[in-house]
């Protein structure tokens, strides 16, 4: 008699737990809790892209506001008033492919013009 109360109580509880599970499940599936949980899935993929973006504009700010103090130093802009910065260095030979070093010579486009 114990025996039988036992099992039958341990089936009664199976399946009480294994209900309780299927039923959560079920409402999971729900169209409405799918949605909610797409939702909350995209809420929490853009607050992580706006992060990513906010660390890689404030990185970029910092390489920006070191390289304008690099330039700031090569140019002598930080130096005082009464001290000029030195003489600009040229090359040593011209740059053929540079359009301001190729002559240009002019001809006439008059058609009426004898050659």
């Amino acid at each position: 008699m114990f025996r039988r109360t036992f099992w039958f109580t341990t089936g009664v509880a199976a399946g009480v737990w294994a209900t309780t599970k299927v039923n959560r499940k079920l409402r999971q599936l729900t169209p409405e809790n799918l949605a909610a949980q797409a939702a909350n899935k995209a809420l929490e993929a853009g607050h992580r892209l706006k992060d990513r973006a906010l660390d890689f504009a404030l990185d970029v700010r910092a390489g920006m506001a070191q390289r304008e103090a690099e330039l700031g130093d090569a140019l002598g802009l930080d130096a005082p008033v009464d001290q000029l910065p030195g003489p600009r260095r040229y090359a040593a030979i011209e740059n053929s492919s540079n359009p301001k070093y190729i002559e240009t010579t002019t001809y006439s486009h008059n058609r009426n013009e004898d050659h």
